[in-house]
Formats: structure tokens, sequence, C-alpha cells
């Protein structure tokens, strides 16, 4: 089968139940049986029902992705071509020049930033006039001199250079030089030995013979030793040399360190993109969390960019999914939920069903495939059909979920009531769980009427346990709706064995609400004989009153 490099995001609903997390792994290995790099992430933390299954059936859960918007990490960087400070700005160039750079950061021993070179700054440093004493100034080493010059060293080392940095051409007679050689200058000149010896004489540091090595005497290199001066000879004539030394300098001297822009990784690319625009800078380094540079940003790696694709499981609401929604292209929709308002760049595949569970669409989709259903998927897929429709109880359940979890208990090889009770046990021990943890294990948004309103459901084996803990989840959802302005709240205690909900209130329209279900609020709570599903049982009605 052919593959596709494209990467697929499969994701569910923010606070993910059982189904949405289930559902997405079983359809990214769908996917990758298609030949697709698809990849199961999830919006929100693990209930400990959906971490039951996954241990029992000894699956690692989706990674946990906070936001879909682009980041910096998300494009694809130029290559970094870095250099130290000390680098010459001839050796710089050219390695600018065979590479095809405008750019070159400057970094530390560890990759850390320190600076950034343009060719700009080469071009004004190249413009200005002659400095003969920008050697002393920029502190440069020998080595960066006989490499610009291309020279050769004749006498002396590098801990020998104890230069003044001042650079003096000498085109004067002998005896002239008395008043211009100070001790410590570089001096370059020609094949003129009266003059050579008269410079070292003087106490110049440095002399650099130009035209070659043949104008360097055999008397000359005996008293320079004498003398502890530095003899180079270059094949440079005396005007190239003197043009071409001050390349030799360090990128230290002339490069950019104050307000730096840079951008890590983790930056959003809406933000890069502001910055972008206040700065006529046109290459910026990106680093990574440690702050070494790890690539090359410009305006052109973001507008080629390609959004990531996603497929949307268990839900097609704007409020319910992941953040950052806008920056991606939706590709498919899979859902057993009424259609909301979710918008797509482009026609898409939309399968939409009225069952209980997602899990089940998906299992028919292996099943239409021809594609073999391991052990460890059926037990997923088996475990959500049996939350999402509370062991067929639910109004939602259909005799194709009966039929499908069927089928798939016996390919995971469980009992199906016997399992299920053990996972509505273990979802619903509320010992050590915080109001916070209770109330968003299983929430969901909705915009019903231009009106926020938010519901949570608990399933509860033994519903007095949490019951107990009323009053700090009713101060729990007075602070969210305070908070967050939702104008209704509601947390669904569902007895999984009566099959029957205590209602929890919360919000200017609990009072409005109240009327979906034609009975009164005692104490801000209802008990709804028989009532086990949101989507069938509980939004229907809340849209009959508030839309």
């Amino acid at each position: 089968m052919k593959k596709n490099k494209e990467k697929l995001y499969i994701i569910g609903h923010k606070n993910p139940d059982t189904d949405s997390i289930c559902s997405a792994i079983a359809y990214a290995e769908f996917k990758k049986n298609m030949g697709y790099d698809a990849i199961a992430i999830r919006a929100g933390e693990i209930n400990k029902e959906t971490e039951y299954v996954l241990n029992y059936f000894n699956v690692e859960p989706p990674k946990y992705v906070t936001t879909m918007r682009t980041r910096v990490s998300d494009l694809i960087l130029d290559e970094a071509t870095t250099i130290n400070k000390e680098l010459s700005i001839k050796n710089a160039w050219l390695l600018m020049k065979e590479n095809t750079l405008k750019f070159l950061p400057v970094v530390d021993k560890n990759k850390k930033i320190e600076g950034i070179l343009t060719l700009t700054d080469i071009a004004n440093k190249y413009m200005e006039p002659f400095d003969n004493e920008m050697i002393k100034t920029s502190k440069t080493k020998l080595q960066n001199i006989y490499e610009t010059l291309n020279a050769m060293i004749i006498v002396g080392e590098e801990k020998d250079f104890n230069t003044t940095g001042r650079v003096f051409i000498a085109v004067l007679s002998s005896n002239k030089l008395e008043q211009e050689v100070k001790k410590g200058d570089i001096v370059i000149l020609g094949n003129r030995v009266e003059c050579q010896r008269k410079c070292i004489e003087l106490g110049a540091n440095c002399i650099i013979i130009t035209g070659g090595i043949e104008n360097v005497s055999e008397d000359i290199v005996n008293y320079a030793i004498e003398k502890k001066a530095i003899i180079l000879a270059t094949d440079y004539d005396t005007f190239s040399t003197a043009r071409l030394i001050n390349q030799s300098i360090p990128v230290e001297y002339i490069m950019t360190k104050k307000n730096l822009v840079n951008f890590n990784t983790s930056e959003f690319i809406d933000e890069v993109q502001e910055k972008m625009q206040k700065k006529r800078q046109k290459f910026y380094p990106v680093i990574d969390g440690k702050n070494k540079v790890i690539g090359i940003l410009a305006r052109y790696n973001i507008i080629s960019y390609t959004q990531k694709k996603l497929i949307l499981l268990d839900h097609n609401s704007r409020s319910q999914a992941i953040d950052g929604i806008e920056d991606v292209d939706i590709i498919e929709i899979i859902d057993h939920h009424r259609i909301d308002e979710i918008k797509t760049k482009n026609p898409i595949y939309f399968r939409n069903e009225p069952v209980g569970s997602t899990a089940t669409i998906i299992a028919n989709i292996y099943f239409e495939n021809n594609v073999v259903i391991e052990k460890p998927i059926a037990g997923l897929l088996c475990a959500a059909i049996l939350s999402d429709t509370v062991i067929f109880r639910s109004p939602t359940c259909t005799l194709i979920d009966k039929i499908i979890a069927k089928q798939l208990s016996e390919i995971a090889e469980i009992n199906i009531d016997e399992f299920a009770m053990n996972m509505f046990k273990y979802g619903s021990n509320i010992e050590n769980k915080t109001p916070h943890e209770i109330f968003n294990q299983d929430f969901k948004d909705f915009i019903i009427g231009n009106k926020k309103v938010g519901v949570a459901q608990v399933m509860a084996v033994d519903s007095e346990k949490i019951s107990e803990k009323e009053e700090e989840i009713f101060e729990y959802m007075k602070n969210m709706e305070k908070n967050f302005n939702y104008y209704l709240l509601m947390l669904l205690i569902t007895d999984i064995v009566k099959g029957d909900s205590n209602c929890l209130f919360v919000g200017k329209g609990k009072k409005i609400a109240a009327d979906a279900f034609n009975q009164e609020l005692k104490n801000d709570k209802m008990y709804l004989k028989g009532v086990v599903s949101r989507k069938k049982q509980i939004i229907p009605n809340l849209s009959s009153i508030l839309e």
C-alpha cells in the first residue's frame, strides 16, 4: 500500500470521555492501515473511567495537546549556519557566499545566541573610511590576519602577537620612518630590506611583507628573531593587503548585539507575524527551550506553511473543539450528535449517524473496509459503546450499538456486563477527587439561543458517595459560572443501576431551565427519573426553552 506522508491528527472534544478517547485511538489505527501517518491526540485529561479502559487493554493514552494554533515548531525552517564571534569578517563573508546566505547567527560554544551578522553589516563596515586602529579596537588575533591575507608566518606565533593594533603602511624612505612607526605597530611594506629592518628596529610587533615570500631575506628573518618581532609574508601587493587587513577583525566587532529579535519554537505564528511587522529584519534566529539556535525563520517560511490536517470525532461544535481550530484544515468529521456550527475550508467527509456512540461508527468503518480489528482496539471500541449507552440503558442506544458491541466483545474476549460494571465502579470512585476533577471528567459546552450553557455528567454505581460532596461541588459550580460567564451550569449525577439522574443547577437560567423538565427546583436540585442521556434527554429539552 502506498504511504501518505502527510500527518493526520485525530481528536475528540474537550474534557474527553471514554468514547472520545477510544474512538480517536481506534480511528488513528484504521488510518494507519490505510497508509496514512495518523496520530491520535486529546484535548483534556484522561478521566478515571477511560484510565481503567486503557490500562485494561494496555494501550497508551493519546498525546495531550492544549491547542492547534500554529507554532514556530510546526514550520519548515531554514537550516541555521552559525558562527562564533571570533571568526573573521572575511571568513564569514566567504561562508555566506558559498552557501548563498544573507544572515548568520553568532553563537557561543553552547549554541546560544550572542548576535547576528548580515551582509549589510559587512558592507557598511567595508564602506567606512580606513581605520588604522581597528585591529586594536576589535582585539583581532594573529590567526585572523594571516588567514585573511593568505599569508605565511615566517617568524613568531600567536603568543608573540602583542601589538598596539595600529596599522601603518610604510611607503616612506627608511630615514623618515622614525617619525611614523611606533613600538607595537603592525607595518605593511614591500621588498625594501632597509625599511623592513628599520621597522623592526623601531619596535614594530609585526611586519607584513607583500609581494611574496621571495621578498623576505634571511638577514631580516634572523633580525626579527633577535628582536622578537613577527614576520608575515603574503602574495598580495601592498594596496590589496592594506584593503584586506581590516577584514580580519572578528565579527563580534560589527555584529548586531542589542535589541535582537529571535523566536522560540513554542511561539505562536500569529504573534510572530505581529512582531515581524514592526521590524525591518528579514531573517530571524529560532531558538529551542534551551535557548539554542536550531533554525532560521523568514516570512516565506510562514507563507509556504501547509496547515495541519485534523479529523474531529465525537463532536462538531466549535465550543467543544480544541483551541486553535481556525488554524487547521478539518478534513473529516465523524459524530453521533446533532449537527452544529463548525465551518470548514473545503468540502469534507462528514459522517453523522443517530447511534449511541461514535465508537459504533468507527467499528462499522473497519467492517466496511474489511480491516481486521485487533483485540485491544476491539476492547476500546466496545468499552466506548458501553460507556456512552450506559450499558444499553440510554435512549440513544440502538440495535446497531448492541450488535456491534457484542461483536467487539467477542474479539476482545470480555464479558459485557462484568466489564462494564467494573469500568463504571472504577470511574465513579471519587475518593481523593477534587470538585474540579469530578465536574470536569465529562463536561461539555453548548451555545443554545446565544446563551452559554455547560452540562457535566458523572456516572455512578453508588450516587450517595457523590451526594456527600454536593456542597463543595455547588461552590465550585458557582465560581465557574461567575468566572466564565455561564448562563446555566448543570451536573447530572447518573445512577447506572437505577437508570435515573440527580441534577444540580447553577446560574441565571436555572429556573427557566427547570421548566424544560416540568419540575420545580428544590435547593437548586432536581431528580429526573429515567434520564441518563445528555444528548437525547437534556440538550433537546433545554433547546426547546432557551432557543
